[in-house]
C-alpha cells in the first residue's frame, strides 16, 4: 500500500489549535478517531509540503 494506492474509504479531517498551544489534526473515520499534535513549527512544514505536492499535482494534471 503506498501513496498513489486508491481506497474507499470516508473520513473528516478537522484542523485547529489545542488549548496547549498545538496544531491538531483530528481525523475520523468509520470507527477510528486519530488526532496528530504538532507543535506550530511542525505545523508550518507540513503546511509547505501539502503546498508543494499540491504544485507537483497541478503539473501532472495539466499534461
Amino acid at each position: 500500500m503506498g501513496i498513489n494506492t486508491e481506497r474507499d474509504i470516508e473520513a473528516n479531517l478537522q484542523i485547529g489549535p489545542t488549548d496547549l498551544g498545538q496544531v491538531r489534526l483530528f481525523i475520523e473515520g468509520d470507527g477510528i478517531e486519530i488526532p496528530m499534535d504538532f507543535a506550530p513549527e511542525e505545523a508550518e512544514e507540513i503546511a509547505e509540503e501539502i503546498l508543494a505536492a499540491a504544485k507537483a499535482a497541478r503539473l501532472v494534471a495539466d499534461r
